[in-house]
């Protein structure tokens, strides 16, 4: 019987990972860039992402497009890798396991009508990292006004409750 290793592209095995890290399942771009995910963390090439720093990923059956954009800051650009994958194998499948997986509390509080911001809470795999919260603010909502931020910061303090975790700094 083969190992899943044997099984993968030769540009994927070769690939380095983390320490403890095992590469799971992989695709080769387009280009020839090597992508593998890991229990812990998607590698484009040589770039480690956590699972729970990808705020979404995206497939475009029509053009083998795999587009993951990371977490970002308020007001900074998001790094986005369009991976054109014409055989993802099962990347498609780990990807969309992981970062579902990371989620543990995702809340829209309303600021504006129907518009505000996402309280989103997310979990490494291995558990041995605090949650990381985050916002994310829809269109519109500007994160310096006084009320958006008051409002941001009682739906984290609700949320955080909620779960019962101590919150962080």
């Amino acid at each position: 019987m083969r190992s899943l290793r044997s099984l993968l592209p030769t540009a994927v095995r070769d690939l380095p990972v983390g320490p403890g890290e095992r590469i799971l399942a992989g695709a080769v771009t387009e280009d020839g860039t090597a992508a593998a995910g890991t229990r812990d963390a998607l590698y484009v090439g040589e770039t480690r992402i956590p699972w729970e720093s990808v705020e979404s990923a995206d497939w475009d059956a029509d053009s083998t497009t795999l587009s993951v954009a990371e977490v970002g800051s308020w007001g900074a650009v998001r790094p986005v890798h369009a991976l054109v994958l014409p055989d993802p194998g099962r990347l498609l499948e780990l990807v969309r396991e992981r970062v579902t997986a990371s989620v543990v509390l995702q809340r829209h509080v309303p600021v504006r009508g129907r518009h505000g911001v996402m309280v989103i809470a997310r979990r490494a795999p291995r558990g041995d990292q605090p949650l990381r919260w985050v916002y994310e603010f829809e269109e519109g909502i500007d994160p310096e006004d006084p009320e958006v931020r008051r409002l941001a910061e009682a739906a984290l303090r609700q949320a955080q409750d909620e779960v019962g975790l101590e919150r962080e700094g």
